[in-house]
C-alpha cells in the first residue's frame, strides 16, 4: 500500500463524473483516499465528506473544483492540510492558486489525476 494519501476535491457520487472515476483508481492502486465534496453518498465503500475535516499526513490533493468554486478551500489546504502536491485536473487549473501554492513549496501538476496513475506517474 502506498503512503501517498490524497483527498479528491470535488467527489461527486455520480459514476459518470472524471472524481468518481478517480477515487475508484486510487483504490485500486492502493492509495489511501479521503473523497470531500458537495453532494453525500460513498464510492466503493468510502464516504464522500462534505466538510473541511483536518487530515494529518496528507500528500496529495488532486482537485475536480471549477476556479471559481476553489477559493472557499484555499485556507483549509494552504494553513490546514499542508500537502506536498496539489493536482489541477483538466478543467480545474487555476493559475493564481498555483502560484500561491508554489510560494510555499507545495509541488503543483496541471495534470490528469486518472493518466498519471495508469502511467504509473503519480
Amino acid at each position: 500500500m502506498s503512503e501517498k494519501k490524497t483527498i479528491v476535491l470535488g467527489a461527486s457520487p455520480k459514476k459518470s463524473r472524471f472524481s468518481n472515476k478517480a477515487v475508484k483508481s486510487l483504490i485500486r492502486y492502493g492509495y489511501p483516499v479521503v473523497p470531500i465534496g458537495k453532494n453525500q453518498g460513498d464510492i466503493l465503500g468510502q464516504p464522500i465528506k462534505t466538510g473541511k475535516e483536518v487530515h494529518d499526513n496528507v500528500h496529495t490533493i488532486t482537485i475536480y473544483l471549477n476556479p471559481k468554486h476553489q477559493g472557499e478551500y484555499y485556507n483549509y489546504i494552504l494553513n490546514e492540510i499542508v500537502p506536498n502536491r496539489v493536482i489541477f485536473n483538466p478543467g480545474a487549473e487555476n493559475q493564481d492558486f498555483m502560484k500561491v501554492l508554489k510560494k510555499q513549496g507545495i509541488h503543483v501538476d496541471a495534470a490528469c489525476t486518472l493518466i498519471m496513475l495508469n502511467t504509473g506517474k503519480y
